[in-house]
């Protein structure tokens, strides 16, 4: 009888755990058009609403800009400014031409001070036109970053109706970028003296979270971006050392209200969720193929509930939380070795295709969980009989 108790309780535990969970979602109560709350290190969509319409990124489009110019050349050349940037409208960084700058100073003044004159400088710079821009920095994107509907025509956002994406692109690009410490550095840049030929200033991230203006603790970085045709659009970074996060807003007609998003799905984040690590030479299995983990595996799980994970047929790992909802799907192929498993098992557990398999110390946990609920309700039912 009190075992059959003690499963009760759990499972009202876990049933009223999923309603509050779900209550939250219900409650965000997102105005933006398209928004996505992202793991910043293992990519799982944690919420997303419209993630993958095609929308205009405006100034957020210097992430994926930064990203591909540290990666295709070294931050510290020089770079010679001529008139085709310093010509571009909107917010700049005053250069001149034949100004001479290194790409790192371009790209801090393009992410913090959102220069549009440097990021022309930049892309001009590393592929000599516009048009081999355009043609580079969409392959670099495709081939390296993954993305599935993003096409730049320009660096800087200014508005092209052929120039666009997704929030669950530019969560991949900014949790891409986010792995080079030169583009986290500057990412997460809040001032910086300027001595320009022509504008000596202190630059000021525009992000009022970034920058304090409205206070919110653990923002590591972010960009923000308007054109008339994109209205506000917004990326932003944070951690609680648990937890890493990527917020990217699109299409909010005010300020405001872009950043209450962004607030709300942080909170939420935090509230929910942490990132834990599968070690290397962890070993995943199902029916024909073997996985050897190589490198530190992230997965993201709910901070109150247990983890389940299952190896597909396409060898993809799913994490699923106790109640079977999905948390993220991660692809094991670079892991996969030659040797052919006599058996199908997840790290020595049971078949693949059984979702309640948890993780081993998952497992453990729920074991410890059974014990001590069971002690108590013993102690409980002593206490009763004793009068």
């Amino acid at each position: 009888m009190f075992k059959k108790l003690s499963f009760i309780f759990l499972t009202i535990l876990a049933l009223s755990s999923n309603q509050v969970f779900a209550d939250e979602m219900d409650e965000l109560s997102i105005i933006s058009d398209s928004v996505i709350l992202m793991d910043s290190q293992s990519n799982a969509v944690l919420y997303s609403k419209n993630e993958h319409e095609r929308m205009y990124p405006a100034s957020l489009t210097k992430i994926a800009t930064a990203i591909y110019a540290i990666q295709s050349a070294k931050v510290d050349e020089i770079v010679k400014v001529n008139n085709e940037a310093i010509e571009v409208e909107g917010t700049k960084v005053y250069l001149n031409e034949g100004e001479e700058v290194t790409l790192k100073k371009l790209i801090q003044g393009m992410l913090i001070n959102s220069g549009n004159d440097a990021a022309a400088a930049i892309a001009l710079h590393i592929d000599g036109s516009m048009d081999t821009y355009e043609k580079h920095i969409n392959e670099f994107l495709r081939n390296e970053v993954g993305v599935k509907d993003t096409h730049f025509t320009n660096p800087h956002g200014l508005f092209d109706e052929n120039h666009y994406t997704t929030a669950y692109d530019l969560g991949l690009i900014t949790n891409y970028a986010l792995k080079n410490e030169t583009f986290k550095e500057i990412f997460g840049t809040k001032d910086l003296e300027w001595d320009g030929q022509s504008w000596d200033t202190t630059l000021l991230t525009h992000h009022l979270l970034l920058k304090g203006e409205i206070p919110f603790e653990g923002i590591t970085g972010g960009k923000t971006g308007f054109v008339n045709e994109s209205r506000q659009t917004l990326a932003t970074t944070a951690s609680n050392g648990q937890l890493g996060l990527t917020v990217i807003g699109l299409g909010a007609t005010y300020k405001r209200d872009i950043y209450n998003d962004t607030i709300n799905l942080l909170s939420f984040g935090f509230s929910n969720f942490k990132t834990s690590t599968i070690p290397v030479n962890t070993t995943f299995e199902n029916e024909k193929d073997k996985f050897v983990v190589t490198d530190p595996l992230y997965i993201t799980e709910p901070l109150t509930d247990s983890t389940v994970v299952d190896v597909t047929k396409e060898g993809d790992l799913t994490v699923y939380d106790s109640s079977n909802n999905k948390i993220q799907t991660i692809s094991l192929a670079k892991y996969k070795i030659k040797t052919s498993p006599k058996t199908a098992s997840i790290i020595g557990e049971t078949k693949p295709s059984d979702k309640s398999t948890p993780i081993m110390m998952k497992a453990i946990s729920i074991g410890l969980g059974f014990a001590l609920i069971g002690a108590f309700l013993g102690m409980w039912r002593k206490r009763i009989l004793n009068g």
